[in-house]
């Protein structure tokens, strides 16, 4: 087959223009995956998380941009870094110690207000590779390899916290009136 020059650079031609487009489509997806981290449900909302992304940042950011007046959660997922806290009643304070590469067998917590911002409240309970388990309240949590699921259920009232003494701690407050 003689193919005369004006085909083949045609061809070339046409061939780049394909390859540059499907590209720019695969770019575009990625960059639409990267930026969708949640999804409103008939409950609330569904959220997964990337390798890197700070959990109670996400949570946060969630809360305000879609006003949740409060909300409860629960996930479960891969984290790099897992910094629980133990509160020392006598020092007000908590005590962090990180877990690295763990998975997060339980996540549990729930969203409220405190002075105008998402005031956000988790517990969990992390394994390692030996499957020995962590747990109490979470400080801070990064999503490792993989992903971390979290399923919010949006509560109608807006719950705030406030600083109780002699506690020292943020304590949901109930609105018995009603």
């Amino acid at each position: 087959m003689n193919l005369s020059p004006k085909t083949i650079i045609f061809t070339v031609f046409a061939i780049l223009i394909i390859g540059m487009a499907l590209l720019a489509a695969h770019t575009q997806e990625k960059a639409d995956n990267e930026k969708c981290r949640y999804t409103k449900t008939d409950y609330g909302y569904l959220m997964v998380l990337r390798e890197g992304d700070d959990v109670l940042a996400n949570l946060e950011n969630l809360a305000k941009e879609k006003q949740i007046p409060s909300a409860n959660f629960t996930g479960i997922g891969f984290a790099s870094d897992a910094t629980f806290g133990f509160y020392d009643f006598n020092a007000k304070k908590f005590n962090p110690k990180t877990f690295n590469k763990v998975e997060m067998g339980s996540l549990t917590g729930s969203i409220a207000w405190k002075e105008e911002k998402p005031s956000i409240h988790v517990h969990g309970v992390a394994t390692d590779d030996k499957f020995d388990a962590y747990g109490g309240h979470i400080l801070a949590l990064k999503v490792g390899t993989g992903s971390m699921e979290i399923y919010i259920t949006i509560h109608n009232e807006k719950l705030e916290r406030k600083l109780e003494q002699p506690l020292g701690a943020n304590v949901l407050q109930l609105n018995c009136n009603q």
